[in-house]
């Protein structure tokens, strides 16, 4: 028997679940919900921590949570507070007993974990947060503080060691500070010229909005909502990964049509549990962070990591932003998923704390993840993939204002990048091996890095089963069709970086074996590059061994991204030989395979791979243009890259 549960603010708990008789919570629906149900939640808010109890059985058998077509639900980590106290000028307080928080009160709970840095001024942070009629507060470190919190116009980007603007520069700063006893917490607030009894004022009360809170609840959707202000913890690699909203190690969610925002950490996890790994670099100090993350993949193996198990999630059509550490965050849960279509902004612009985990899309371990067709800007850092970046593909995507736009680290391939928009300065960093980027637009640096002291996982194809271990020697990458467009004083721009590589792998082993030897002989020689048919403008400058290339040096195309009413805009200025250059459609037989882990560019059903599809979803002729556009034409262009 299939039900149809629905949830109203107007329904009692004791009610049937009908339509016409609804429940008031989503967790009355949630507990009742099974296999092939769906609950539908109606107009309202809905301030609880949605966990589903039962899971879904298949594809076809899943379980469905969505808002009812038309109207807005929301659901909040966070309660309203009125009950404030005046206590001097623009600072109010309010004393809450501890009973409201349960078991977990995020002012208590501090921002820590493995490879978690800094905070922005030294001082320890809480999970908590007050919200003025949406707008995030800072945390003091002092009571003192709220009497002078002054307006922040820049910060430090601690990746580059620069000060650089903040996000909203004229914004006023509210700040909070809070104390906590053995029977009340006690939260303090500059409010300047609002009072906090006649305005919206919310306090994160819960670590989630939508997460089970045991494993294995698979095959899940969820459609529609509004999710926010959920005091999420620190997710790193090594430790549980609760977000404001995910599945929690399942498999088989789909989370589509959603707006998620105001995530203290993460906005929307595909990641691990604790069981494979929890903090213990920070909690024991015994060894690196490096050996605990090897630690995990290991202990994830050991209690079934699969397919059969976890992962093959659907993240698509979401709206994330204002988030503190990511937007889509996941280690070794995410294999086998489909990220598309989404909307992803504001990630760790607040800077309120700092640490290695941090971008729009933050994942380790990603393995035959598809990342496609999103919009990603003004984020700390827009995608990293991290580990085990095998069968990979970032293809469609669009991104601007970032700090950096794409970071690949110590990982073995194969991976593709094709097609997309990069237009940030600093625009990639490869710090891997075994890539293949193809038909970018690429408008700002890349800084490409070997490393040699960190040996991590390759796997057998589209598989989470372990082939191998292996350090990052650089190179045996492949740049085919590429637009590369420098700017006055930036260094680093176009493949250049590549001089003194080889181009093949038959040349490569002969200067490897011509001394005796075995591992050393290896880490001393750069591996092949294959790099051809790309173009360079604007003082972008090309490997030295590139044979089918345009240098177009001084000529600057302008490129610019806009955002207007009915999308965004990329419009830019192409040399008049633009049209003579044409490059092959690549594909499964033309990349070849990775020396390291030995395998193919493949799709992740193992079939060839063929990049013949444009930005736009447009089919490319045998031989067309460079860059991610196939019409792009030499003069003006003006395109619309997102609606």
């Amino acid at each position: 028997m299939i039900y149809e549960y629905h949830v109203a603010k107007t329904g009692s708990d004791f009610g049937q679940g009908t339509k016409e008789d609804p429940f008031l919570t989503i967790n009355k629906a949630a507990a009742l919900a099974q296999a092939g149900d769906t609950v539908i939640v109606h107009a309202g808010e809905y301030r609880e921590w949605v966990k589903p109890r039962n899971t879904g059985l298949s594809n076809t058998r899943r379980i469905t949570y969505q808002a009812a077509e038309g109207e807005k639900v929301v659901i909040k980590g966070s309660e309203q507070i009125r009950d404030w106290e005046q206590l001097e000028g623009s600072i109010w307080k309010v004393v809450l007993p501890n009973d409201l928080f349960g078991e977990y009160n995020p002012y208590s709970e501090e921002l820590f974990g493995d490879w978690f840095v800094t905070t922005d001024s030294g001082s320890r942070k809480h999970l908590g947060d007050v919200y003025l009629n949406g707008l995030s507060f800072y945390e003091a470190g002092s009571l003192a503080e709220l009497r002078n919190p002054g307006i922040r116009k820049e910060v430090m980007d601690h990746w580059t060691g620069k000060v650089v603007p903040v996000h909203n520069p004229e914004q006023t700063i509210y700040l909070w500070y809070a104390e906590v006893d053995a029977e009340n917490t006690t939260i303090y607030a500059n409010f300047h010229d609002h009072n906090p009894n006649t305005e919206l004022v919310e306090v994160n009360v819960r670590k989630c909005c939508f997460y089970p809170d045991r494993i294995g609840i698979n095959y899940i959707t969820v459609k529609g909502f509004e999710m926010a202000q959920a005091a999420t913890p620190w997710t790193p690699p090594t430790a549980d990964q609760p977000g404001l909203l995910g599945p929690h190690w399942s498999k088989g969610w789909i989370i589509e049509d959603n707006m998620i925002h105001d995530s203290k950490c993460s906005g929307i996890s595909i990641g691990k549990e604790n069981a494979t790994g929890d903090n213990y670099r920070t909690k024991r100090r015994d060894k690196p962070g490096y050996n605990y993350q090897i630690e995990s993949v290991f202990s994830a193996t050991h209690a079934g990591w699969s397919k059969e198990t976890v992962g093959s999630h659907l993240i698509r059509n979401n709206t994330i932003y204002d988030c503190g550490q990511n937007g889509i965050v996941g280690h070794l849960g995410c294999v086998f998923s489909e990220i598309y279509n989404n909307h992803i902004y504001n990630i760790a612009l607040k800077r309120e704390f700092y640490g290695y985990e941090i971008a729009g899309i933050k994942l380790h371990a990603a393995i035959d993840v598809q990342i496609h067709d999103n919009r990603i800007h003004d984020c700390s850092l827009g995608t990293w993939l991290d580990w085990q970046t095998q069968g990979t593909r970032v293809s469609r995507n669009l991104y601007y204002r970032n700090n950096r736009d794409l970071f690949v680290e110590v990982s073995h391939g194969p991976y593709i990048v094709d097609h997309n928009i990069f237009t940030s300065e600093y625009a990639l960093d490869n710090y891997a091996q075994g890539g293949a980027y193809v038909n970018n637009l690429i408008c700002g640096k890349m800084d490409q890095q070997k490393v040699p002291n960190r040996s991590t996982p390759y796997h057998l194809p589209h598989s989470t089963k372990t082939a191998g271990f292996s350090v990052v020697l650089g190179g045996d990458d492949r740049f085919y069709n590429n637009i590369f467009v420098g700017k006055d004083g930036l260094e680093g721009v176009g493949t250049a970086q590549f001089n003194g590589y080889t181009t093949s792998l038959e040349e490569y082993l002969k200067i490897v074996h011509q001394k005796p030897g075995d591992e050393d002989i290896f880490l001393d020689n750069n591996q092949p590059v294959y790099i051809n048919n790309n173009l360079y403008l604007n003082g972008a400058v090309p490997f030295e061994q590139e044979k089918d290339k345009i240098v177009a040096a001084l000529f600057n195309p302008e490129i610019r991204i806009t955002e207007e009413e009915d999308g965004v805009y990329l419009t830019c200025c192409l040399p008049e030989n633009y049209e003579k250059i044409l490059g092959e459609i690549q594909t499964t037989k033309t990349l070849k395979r990775v020396r390291v882990a030995n395998a193919d560019f493949e799709n992740p059903n193992g079939s060839e791979v063929i990049l013949d599809i444009d930005y736009l979803g447009e089919k490319r002729a045998e031989k067309s243009g460079v860059g991610p556009i196939a019409d792009l034409q030499q003069g003006k262009n003006r395109i619309k890259v997102w609606s």
